[in-house]
């Protein structure tokens, strides 16, 4: 009886998981198409792109979405993460819809070449694009702030930069029929466009307050998807918000400049911890796994290395402070290898993807004190008087055991040591420690109070 009743079951589990997983989405496929809709906020680096491409290839893959549609507020971004992203854009089966959203967000920079190769371009009233030209790690001080000395020539390097930016602009605005000529002036110049002028000039598409505007007016419109026109039947679509998943959030988490940089230094002063005090292993598991996260982030971002020797070798140099003493030369020899390698760490123009000034100051300064602190210990110990080992028992006194001559035995500390004495001393008389010489004491008689009187 009990095998029937679970065959029974089971059966009805599997008829009611099949009518789930089938039927209802056949239906929803049918009556109510989705259009993903995929979010770029912020500076554009490894978590966005793996994000973004992640969706475009998730929805290729599906195929039943009429469209993909990317809103955009970026001031910018990573090279390497924006061609990262257009490749798939282009690349993509389905139409990307790319919207400048909400009013007051802008595409700046990397933002501008993303929305030019979206099939569609958009942008909510109050928003702007442009500022495209790629902006050099050497003509940018550490504080962010362009020199205010530059080369009256620009360099061989920043010419190559800068027309293969041009080039890869101008492809795309050919491609998608929009306007070269301020493709081009956007690299060459770093112009910029409100809403309303890159309608005017061909920029951009159309105008849309929100994501549901945008396919309410693009319902019907032809576009091209492999040379071919594609309509794009958007009337019953409704949008799907595609967040961005754990394993994106935690790359974000990880990549933050400042997030890795910490990461670092936990890493760093954990080991150390766990090398100087051996315990239990939790400093050293810790510094480990923080080491390990934050070199993996590292290889994500733009990293100069040099600023990467400079950090380690600022770190050597506390390190040879606490055990080499040198008043302080070491110690402050570390904070500046320190403060510049921090500064130099991240290869970046972006405020967004740069360490913090305040952290690289806090950190530093928490080093410094740390370094002060442990010269005041040695200081401290070095004028300690000795309470261990032989050197303890000099100055000490001793009780003579029994009547000698040059040598004999005496009571010291709960301790009986030979002893040998310049002069004939006599038992229970006080006698004060000179030197040590292995198992033997020096001693000296010690003047009586009625001696002195």
């Amino acid at each position: 009886m009990y095998r029937r009743v679970i065959v029974g079951l089971t059966f009805a589990l599997l008829s009611l998981f099949a009518l789930a997983t089938a039927e209802p989405t056949e239906v929803n496929k049918a009556s109510s198409p989705t259009v993903p809709v995929i979010f770029i906020s912020g500076a554009i680096g490894p978590a966005v792109g793996d994000y973004v491409i992640k969706e475009i290839q998730r929805v290729n893959v599906i195929g039943h979405s009429p469209a993909i549609i990317i809103t955009i507020d970026t001031p910018g971004g990573l090279s390497s993460s924006l061609r990262d992203i257009n490749q798939h854009i282009l690349a993509s089966k389905v139409p990307v819809l790319c919207l400048v959203h909400p009013p007051g967000a802008r595409a700046a920079s990397a933002g501008t070449y993303i929305l030019y190769a979206c099939h569609i371009a958009a942008m909510s009233t109050a928003t702007t694009l442009g500022a495209a030209t790629p902006v050099q790690i050497g003509g940018v001080t550490p504080g962010g702030d362009q020199q205010k000395e530059k080369p009256s020539e620009p360099t061989a390097m920043e010419k190559k930069i800068l027309n293969d930016s041009i080039a890869y602009i101008r492809s795309l605005a050919q491609l998608r029929g929009r306007n070269v000529e301020w493709a081009e002036k956007a690299v060459r110049d770093a112009e910029t466009l409100s809403a309303n002028e890159a309608l005017e000039l061909n920029v951009i598409n159309l105008m849309a307050e929100s994501p549901q505007e945008l396919l309410t007016k693009l319902d019907g419109t032809v576009t091209k998807i492999d040379n071919q026109d594609v309509v794009l039947e958007l009337a019953s679509a409704t949008l799907e918000p595609r967040e961005p998943d754990l394993r994106n959030k935690f790359i974000a988490t990880i990549t933050d400049p400042n997030v890795a940089y910490i990461l670092m230094m936990i890493g760093v002063y954990g080991l150390l911890l766990e090398f100087y005090s051996p315990s239990f292993g939790v400093a050293g598991v810790t510094g480990a796994i923080c080491l390990l996260i934050a070199l993996y982030a590292f290889q994500l971002l733009p990293v100069n290395y040099v600023g990467l020797g400079l950090i380690l070798l600022g770190i050597a140099l506390f390190i040879a402070e606490s055990l080499i003493p040198s008043f302080g030369i070491l110690g402050a020899g570390g904070i500046v290898a320190f403060v510049l390698g921090s500064v130099f760490l991240i290869d970046s123009d972006l405020p967004e993807l740069r360490v913090s000034m305040s952290l690289i100051y806090s950190i530093a300064f928490a080093s410094a004190a740390l370094i002060v602190f442990i010269l005041k210990m040695l200081m401290k110990l070095r004028h300690k008087q000795v309470v261990s080992g032989e050197e303890a028992l000099i100055g000490h006194e001793a009780i003579v055991l029994n009547d000698f001559n040059r040598h004999g035995f005496v009571h010291v500390e709960g301790e009986r040591w030979e002893a040998r004495c310049d002069h004939p001393v006599n038992k229970g008389e006080k006698v004060s420690i000179e030197s040590v010489d292995g198992l033997t004491l020096k001693v000296k008689k010690v003047p009586r109070s009625e001696d002195n009187a």
